[in-house]
């Protein structure tokens, strides 16, 4: 992974994908003591980051290739299922039986096929490699894959640039991580053009696999598979590709509780107007809860949310 390759991810991504805005509300600064950005891939086509790592692997696949296959528990196969139908391909995307509603109807209405496994007893590598050998598709996955990390960047490249037109030049950057794919890709554009702005990954408790890992130098896995709200970051362990990088550019990982990631989304929606799912509110609630530096950017990373529990969060938070 090389900030040329965020570059040129960036550049196949210009005319595709949105450019999300940097967001700020006095009241909520004023309430928690400190400048607080958030920075709203949760408007990114589709509903989150995902699609820029998307569309980056898929434009780059080499020529002859008919079809992709990837898992995911929603937004990563959201973004793989639009960026395939863009470019003509077939797509099949392997999702946990327990995945929101809302996500698994919207990868079938971006036109893949969607096959369900059970989280907690199936091994979706192994149905994910059967079925790519079965029909001929390439994998694309949601975070071990080079091209996905350097799509995953140009978030990055972005915040650069809005950074600065905000005065803004030494931060924390919070960003939700589930295996590192988002983390990573920011994290080596901040590295090359703002080393003031340093990412920190940000887990649901019980599911701080990276945090872990970055404590103790060597990559920890989730005893759960299941059992936070948080499933769009839900996954069993810290990258291959992503924990290196993640090792020699990141600050230490922050872990928030479920309820605290509530209070996020009721904030989000009451200060910014912004809709977030609890995964894509793990950083924000960090920012808020956990974070004690003067300036923070929180990656408010998706927005795919069930529409009872968002309903339930806000009657309960708000």
């Amino acid at each position: 992974m090389t900030p040329q390759m965020i570059k040129d991810a960036a550049a196949r991504l210009r005319g595709h994908a949105r450019v999300t805005p940097l967001l700020n509300a006095p009241l909520l600064d004023a309430a928690f003591g400190k400048r607080i950005f958030v920075k709203a891939e949760c408007l990114q086509l589709t509903g989150s980051f995902k699609f820029r790592g998307a569309w980056s692997a898929v434009s780059a696949l080499p020529p002859g290739v008919s079809g992709v296959l990837a898992y995911s528990s929603g937004n990563h196969g959201q973004g793989v299922a639009l960026a395939a139908a863009r470019h003509g391909l077939a797509c099949v995307i392997i999702m946990p039986a327990d995945a929101p509603a809302i996500k698994i109807a919207n990868v079938r209405a971006y036109g893949a096929e969607v096959v369900l496994y059970d989280r907690a007893t199936a091994n979706r590598d192994a149905l994910g490699d059967r079925l790519c050998a079965e029909r001929g598709l390439h994998l694309i996955k949601p975070f071990d894959d080079a091209q996905v990390i350097a799509g995953q960047g140009s978030v990055g490249l972005e915040l650069v640039d809005q950074a600065a037109e905000a005065g803004i030049t030494q931060a924390q950057v919070l960003v939700c991580c589930g295996g590192g794919g988002l983390s990573a890709g920011i994290a080596t554009a901040l590295a090359d053009r703002a080393p003031g702005l340093r990412v920190h990954p940000c887990e649901p408790v019980g599911f701080d696999d990276m945090a872990r890992s970055l404590a103790s130098g060597q990559r920890q896995a989730n005893t759960a598979a299941t059992g936070s709200i948080c499933d769009a970051i839900l996954t069993p362990a810290p990258g291959e590709m992503t924990f290196p990088i993640l090792q020699r550019l990141a600050g230490p990982g922050l872990t928030v509780k479920d309820t605290e990631a509530q209070r996020a989304m009721a904030l989000a929606y009451t200060h910014l107007r912004i809709v977030l799912e609890p995964g894509g509110a793990v950083a924000l609630a960090a920012a808020l809860f956990r974070d004690t530096s003067p300036c923070v950017i929180a990656i408010a990373s998706g927005g795919n949310v069930d529409p009872a529990l968002f309903r339930e969060t806000l009657a309960h938070y708000a």
